[in-house]
C-alpha cells in the first residue's frame, strides 16, 4: 500500500478494476453507438434540413416566378381593359356614326322620293301638254278648227258691229243729254 497525500486508501484489487474497466468499456460502446445514433440522425436531419433547404429554394423560384406571370398577367390583363375600354368607345363612335348615315340616308331618300314624284308630275304634265298639241296641232284636224275659228271670227265680229251700234246709240244720247243741259243752262242764264 502506498500512501497518498497523509491518508491510507486501501489499493482497489484488480478483479475490481477490470470490472470497472469493462463497465467503462462497455459505457464507452454505449456512447459510442448513442454517438454513432446520434451522429446518424444528425446527419440524417442535416440531409433532411438540405433538402428542405433544396426544396425551400425551388419553391422560392417557382414562387418568385409564379409572382412575376402574375405581375405579367396583371399588365396583360390591365392592358386588355384599357384595349376593351377603347374598343367600347369606338364602338359606340361607330354606332352613332352609323346612326346619323342612316338618318342620313333616309333623308336623302325622301328628297330623292320627292324629287322623283316631282319629276313624274312634271312629266305626267309634258305628256298632256303633249297629247293636247297633238290634238291641237293635228293636221287632221286643221280643217275643223279653221271653221271653227272662221265662226269665233264671224261671232266676234257680230258682237263687235252689236257693240259699236250700242256705243253709237249711248254716243247719241249723251249728245242729246248734253245738248239738253246746255239749251238748260242758257234758259237759265237768260231769265
Amino acid at each position: 500500500m502506498s500512501k497518498q497525500g497523509g491518508g491510507d486508501l486501501p489499493e482497489p484489487k484488480i478483479e475490481q478494476l477490470m470490472v470497472k474497466l469493462r463497465m467503462l468499456q462497455q459505457e464507452k460502446r454505449q456512447l459510442e453507438e448513442e454517438v454513432k445514433g446520434v451522429q446518424s440522425v444528425q446527419d440524417n436531419l442535416q440531409k433532411e434540413l438540405a433538402d428542405l433547404q433544396t426544396e425551400a429554394n425551388e419553391l422560392e423560384g417557382i414562387h418568385k416566378d409564379k409572382k412575376d406571370t402574375s405581375s405579367k398577367l396583371q399588365l396583360q390583363c390591365e392592358d386588355s381593359e384599357q384595349d376593351l375600354n377603347r374598343q367600347l368607345k369606338q364602338n359606340k363612335m361607330s354606332e352613332e356614326l352609323l346612326e346619323q348615315y342612316k338618318y342620313k340616308i333616309e333623308e336623302v331618300k325622301l328628297n330623292h322620293r320627292k324629287l322623283r314624284m316631282r319629276f313624274e308630275n312634271q312629266l305626267m304634265q309634258l305628256i298632256e301638254q303633249h297629247k293636247q298639241l297633238d290634238y291641237v296641232f293635228n293636221p287632221k284636224r286643221l280643217p275643223d278648227e279653221l271653221k271653227k275659228a272662221e265662226d269665233i271670227k264671224h261671232q266676234l265680229s257680230s258682237a263687235e258691229q252689236v257693240k259699236l251700234a250700242q256705243l253709237h246709240k249711248l254716243d247719241e244720247e249723251l249728245e242729246t243729254k248734253k245738248q239738253k243741259q246746255l239749251e238748260t243752262e242758257d234758259a237759265q242764264i237768260d231769265e
